[in-house]
């Protein structure tokens, strides 16, 4: 499937229910210098808007870069108390944005979609002397708990596309690659997120990968969210703990 329609139905539950990232991270950011005071911010692949919430809620411009018209929409609704967001009609190869006007580029859980040379041109052609980018995921252990093996299992009995998007994620080659010889600097951050019923199974459901109600494979994959749900909720919520990894760094010519 074309990546720029992957998410179109599903754009509620991935405007609901996909995990945030941790102010640690911006705070690190800033900390580092790879966002000064009254920096500009790319968003690319934006989405609905998780990632670019993050950057306005610290009080910087985000140029919010998306190719699907119904991610696009929804951010606007999103983040209507940021004036400072705008959202841009564009891709990772082609943002439409003009030189050397982003101080920062940013991409959250959408690195591994891009064509990688293409996009370190673009990256270098939008970003002023000094720019950098920042590429973060947030990563779930596959096993840390019983809970998150009954998930994984589930994933991997339903989810056709499972196994291939989340080998996508394996981009120590693609970073190279996009950062080139100066290479890059990583920081992790906890990031444990807790889910009612109804929030994990839209959480679930927000992945490109999981099937949606035309699919055979659908009832079972809610039976299956429902009683694993049963089996480990605490005080009515499962906890799922993410690690975010962000890898930053400036791109040499």
């Amino acid at each position: 499937m074309d990546s720029k329609k992957r998410f179109s139905n599903r754009v509620d539950f991935y405007v609901r229910y996909r995990p945030t990232y941790p102010q640690a991270m911006l705070e690190h950011l800033e900390l580092v210098g790879a966002l000064p005071s009254g920096a500009v911010v790319a968003d690319i692949g934006s989405g609905t808007g998780l990632s670019a919430r993050l950057f306005l809620a610290g009080g910087y411009k985000v140029y919010g870069v998306e190719p699907n018209a119904e991610m696009r929409e929804a951010s606007l609704e999103f983040l209507a108390a940021y004036p400072q967001y705008e959202a841009v009609d564009g891709s990772a190869e082609a943002t439409t944005l003009p030189d050397g006007a982003i101080d920062l580029v940013v991409a959250g859980q959408a690195f591994h979609w891009f064509a990688v040379e293409p996009f370190r041109a673009e990256v270098q052609r939008i970003l002023r002397p000094g720019g950098q980018a920042a590429l973060f995921w947030n990563d779930r252990p596959a096993a840390e708990t019983p809970f998150l093996y009954a998930y994984e299992q589930l994933l991997k009995q339903y989810a056709h596309n499972y196994a291939m998007v989340e080998h996508r994620h394996g981009k120590e080659e693609k970073l190279a690659i996009f950062f080139g010889p100066a290479g890059y600097q990583t920081a992790n951050f906890e990031n444990i997120l807790t889910y009612d019923q109804e929030a994990l199974i839209g959480r679930a459901l927000s992945s490109s990968y999981s099937p949606l109600e035309d699919d055979p494979n659908y009832p079972f994959f809610i039976q299956g969210l429902n009683e694993i749900f049963d089996r480990y909720q605490e005080d009515g919520v499962v906890a799922m703990p993410y690690q975010t990894t962000v890898y930053y760094g400036a791109l040499e010519a």
